[in-house]
């Protein structure tokens, strides 16, 4: 091929449907070349988007006018919002989604972003010319030349489906797993290896006992991932639960060396967090069952609504014992099954080995997202594939790349954690992980997120729009809430119960005291009632959390320092003094950007990160002198 381009994107899953949109959006001349076009946004493994951390993705992903949000909304067949009870923090909205229509609406958007071009082709190799990335080949041995490439081969490098006794080279079921790829990256010297993932039985939904199962039901009122969402809302869909049994564990047992783990078939280590029904027959063997979720992959009358995917029991074990022990749960007596479960096992690059803008530090101009870095899971791989893809067109105009904070984004704890850390596990998105969550909240994503996107200049005009007009409402209900201040006498008539001190306090204040609401604050300042849901939120929740924000506020606050001392990128941990050998290994293999990032790896001790901050300043006095 003839034609050059700003960037390439190999993939088109969901980390690179979101690589390559973001390089459109900022003007990069943006090529995806993906094995199949009609597979685009298909949604390999369970049919759901969101949950507890990942939902905070999806919103930080569309308030920098990513797809991932907008078009969950379109196939969104029961939303849930997780945690409910607890606080705004922790809360995660999730949904079920249809299939076949979250791969259209991707598609389609992706058609419509006019000028971002779609290519079918299997590429097997990387063009390296002068040290750096300026292209790929594939397997017709046509060249497709560009500035920057970005990766996003989810689970095919060197992909092997296992089930029972069954060997297959695959990237997913039905698709053929990427070698010369995979054989490029060992050979530059990376440091690479092999992780492993699962996915239950597909059943037929005519085939289930529905009547004999407890139904879990959407909310009333919806949460949508996107702030674009116009309130159009699918038909909602319950799903089914069901639970396993010690018949279902005796059979799992039985066949245990059918397992591509416990038979010795793999090496790859699997996902902690969502373990395979052998793993959890095995290492919680004293529980007497485990709950299933029968989730429709779809809605009732479109093709997809007559698969149910059983959340809960991803095996690796033969087709006959996968049947037997379905079988043997409420409400699956006669199921029967579409397509059977299998475990698959890929290669990965050890993600220490990248930059925090995603570039790999030993090949400039490549850029890795998804699963190749060792995550699971969509919303991770969205995430970071808008960061991917906005760097790499930074990169070929010349501009710095975006590196998001611990203190700005849960995008921002990902990455971090990925590059500095490292993985030994496939990595997921919980709100644990984050030290500031009380501010990364999925609710006020866009207020952390949009106004920097603008500033990049990757949000259309008509989120633009949108979040301005949000922000002036928002503007002026904070200034109501804290300007308006009321004497103890005139809060007691409202019905509030204040101490008798003299002291005026704010109606933000007041809303933080028992039986306090909006609501009661109408009558007097009738506006409040006018104010959109979203702004009625958001100074509820500055009221519950507002001395504990400002205490996380002074804590993201010390972090920024330490960001601040930025490390130099050549520097030799060799020569800095009192190191132990094992600590400038780890500083040599991570090479960490900032003192911030250096004193997050793993056995860097504060002693450590004295001697390494006293090496730099030494450094540049001497420089300046």
């Amino acid at each position: 091929m003839s034609a050059h381009w700003d960037v390439i994107v190999i993939g088109g899953g969901h980390a690179g449907c979101e690589a390559a949109h973001a390089a459109w959006r900022t003007g990069a001349r943006t090529l995806l070349l993906t094995h199949k076009p009609e597979t685009i946004g298909e949604m390999s493994c369970n049919p759901a988007m969101g949950g507890l951390g990942k939902g905070h993705l999806i919103r930080e992903v569309d308030a920098m006018d990513g797809l991932m949000g907008r078009v969950s909304d379109q196939a969104s067949i029961q939303y849930r919002l997780l945690n409910r009870s607890k606080g705004p923090a922790v809360r995660g909205p999730r949904a079920q989604i249809d299939r076949g229509l979250y791969r259209a609406a991707m598609q389609q958007a992706l058609a419509e972003s006019d000028g971002l071009t779609i290519e079918s082709a299997s590429v097997e190799d990387l063009v390296i010319e002068n040290g750096r990335v300026a292209g790929v080949t594939d397997d017709r041995g046509r060249t497709w030349r560009a500035g920057a490439v970005i990766l996003t081969t989810g689970t095919f490098l060197k992909g092997v489906i296992h089930r029972g006794d069954e060997r297959i080279p695959a990237g997913r079921i039905g698709d053929q797993p990427s070698i010369g790829l995979s054989e490029r990256l060992y050979g530059l010297g990376l440091r690479m290896g092999r992780l492993k993932t699962g996915t239950p039985a597909r059943l037929e939904a005519a085939s289930i006992a529905w009547a004999e199962l407890e139904m879990q039901e959407a909310d009333a009122v919806p949460s949508p991932f996107s702030f674009m969402a116009n309130g159009a809302v699918l038909d909602q869909i319950a799903c089914g639960v069901t639970h396993t049994n010690d018949e279902t564990h005796r059979i799992i047992t039985e066949n245990l060396g059918e397992s591509a783990v416990y038979g010795g078939h793999l090496s790859g280590k699997g996902p902690r967090y969502c373990p395979s029904i052998e793993d959890k027959v095995v290492r919680f063997a004293d529980k007497a069952s485990h709950q299933v979720f029968l989730e429709p992959e779809g809605l009732p009358g479109n093709p997809d609504g007559q698969t149910v995917y059983p959340n809960g029991v991803s095996t690796s074990v033969s087709e006959a014992t996968q049947l037997a022990f379905l079988q043997t749960m409420q409400g699956l007596k006669d199921v029967r099954v579409r397509r059977y479960g299998y475990a698959i096992e890929y290669d990965y690059v050890d993600p220490t080995s990248l930059h925090p803008t995603l570039e790999l530090r030993a090949l400039p101009g490549l850029y890795l997202a998804g699963q190749i870095n060792g995550t699971t899971g969509y919303e991770e791989a969205g995430a970071q594939g808008l960061i991917a893809g906005l760097n790499a067109a930074r990169a070929t105009t010349g501009q710095d790349g975006i590196v998001l904070g611990r203190d700005e984004a849960y995008i921002g704890v990902m990455i971090d954690d990925l590059v500095t850390r490292g993985v030994t596990e496939p990595y997921r998105m919980f709100t644990s992980r984050a030290e500031f969550r009380l501010t990364l909240r999925a609710d006020n994503a866009d207020q952390r997120l949009t106004p920097l996107a603008i500033d990049l200049g990757i949000v259309g005009p008509e989120r633009c729009q949108a979040f301005d007009s949000k922000i002036q409402v928002l503007h002026r209900a904070r200034s109501l809430m804290d300007s308006t201040r009321l004497t103890p006498n005139e809060a007691n008539r409202l019905g509030l119960n204040v101490n008798q001190d003299g002291q005026r306090r704010s109606l933000g204040q007041l809303l933080a005291y028992p039986g306090a609401s909006l609501e009661l604050f109408t009558q007097a300042w009738p506006e409040i009632g006018a104010w959109p849901e979203a702004v009625a939120e958001q100074i509820q929740i500055d009221a519950a959390y507002a001395g504990y924000l400002d205490r996380q506020a002074a804590d993201a606050e010390a972090l920024r320092r330490d960001e601040a001392l930025v490390i130099p990128a050549d520097l030799d941990f060799s020569a800095v003094g009192g190191l132990s050998n094992e600590v400038r290994e780890k500083l040599s293999a991570v090479r960490p950007r900032t003192l911030g990032q250096a004193g997050r790896i793993e056995g860097v001790t504060p002693g450590a990160l004295t001697a390494l901050l006293a090496h730099v300043r030494r450094a540049r006095q001497e420089a300046a002198a």
